[in-house]
């Protein structure tokens, strides 16, 4: 029988990377900023966030981020000039991504880590539940991810990752769950948490994407997790403790999550991201579409 816990408000978004694997167009503009189709990949995730029921977001930025607090503002001086040729249609888009939330902001002075990043929020969150989106993963808004991971923490408490069947040649990259089955199909009990492991060390090939929901008791874990993997506190470290004694925090489930990912962290799969999305556009698919078969076949 489940239980009702603390509804959930409230979102962290890290965003302090360098966004090295961009260079050099990272060099003057954050890489979250860089644009999927004609939307930078930030306001997918906040827009995530919203459609979860979860509009109060708290980014977590760095050096050289302003561009973030801008793109989320006002822009008075191009909402007038759209309003006087009267271009409704591009002052609605504009206007779209500073009303979607109310935003917040805080610098992580030093990057140290996944977990040092969501230990940042602590004063904003409290003692609340809350959701971690990173910026490199984007889910597609017709498969709600977040929200099926809001419904189950809400249900059983503790905290939530959303977790992926990758191949087991691919496990080294993510962090990776051991897993014992629960009532519902989609849902799996957590037992332990290994950080990119080798594939013959991995527990499951069941990798851990860039969403949670975490329990407050976190931010106690976090303020005494050592460095780990890279020489940087890993919130996989601090989940790992949560895992383990469910009497700090309660237990640590999973969100199977089998629906359209588009991962923007790697270069290939940052295009790969931009093709499929583009050619599921109304405004802009037929065309494309065309284009690409026709490209494709002159090039093969």
């Amino acid at each position: 029988m489940t239980q009702s816990h603390p509804r959930i408000s409230k979102a962290v978004i890290p965003a302090a990377g360098l966004g090295t694997r961009f260079l050099p167009a990272t060099k003057a503009t954050p890489k979250e900023m860089l644009p999927v189709v004609d939307k930078p990949a930030i306001q997918y995730v906040v827009e995530e966030a919203v459609s979860a029921g979860l509009d109060d977001v708290l980014m977590i930025t760095g050096r050289n981020k302003r561009p973030l607090e801008d793109h989320f503002d006002r822009n008075y001086e191009l909402e007038s000039a759209l309003e006087k040729k009267g271009d409704a249609e591009r002052l609605a888009k504009v206007q779209e991504s500073s009303d979607l939330a109310t935003m917040h902001y805080v610098r992580q002075g030093d990057p140290r880590g996944l977990g040092h990043a969501v230990l940042c929020a602590a004063p904003h969150v409290g003692h609340e539940p809350f959701a971690v989106l990173l910026g490199d993963d984007l889910i597609d808004p017709r498969d709600p991810l977040l929200k099926r991971m809001v419904e189950v923490q809400e249900q059983r408490g503790g905290s939530v990752v959303a977790l992926m069947e990758v191949a087991p040649e691919q496990i080294h990259l993510y962090g990776c769950a051991a897993v014992e089955a629960t009532e519902d199909g989609d849902v799996v009990k957590v037992s332990d948490l290994v950080e990119k492991p080798a594939a013959a060390d991995a527990p499951s090939n069941y990798a851990i994407i860039g969403r949670y929901v975490l329990d407050p008791h976190i931010f106690d874990i976090l303020r005494k997790t050592e460095p780990g993997r890279g020489g940087e506190i890993q919130l996989t470290d601090a989940l790992q403790q949560l895992a383990a004694d469910e009497k700090v925090g309660g237990p640590v489930h999973g969100v199977v999550f089998k629906g359209r990912r588009y991962d923007t962290g790697d270069r290939g799969d940052y295009l790969r991201a931009i093709v499929r999305l583009a050619c599921e556009r109304e405004d802009l698919g037929p065309d494309f579409r065309t284009w690409l078969r026709s490209y494709v076949a002159e090039e093969m």
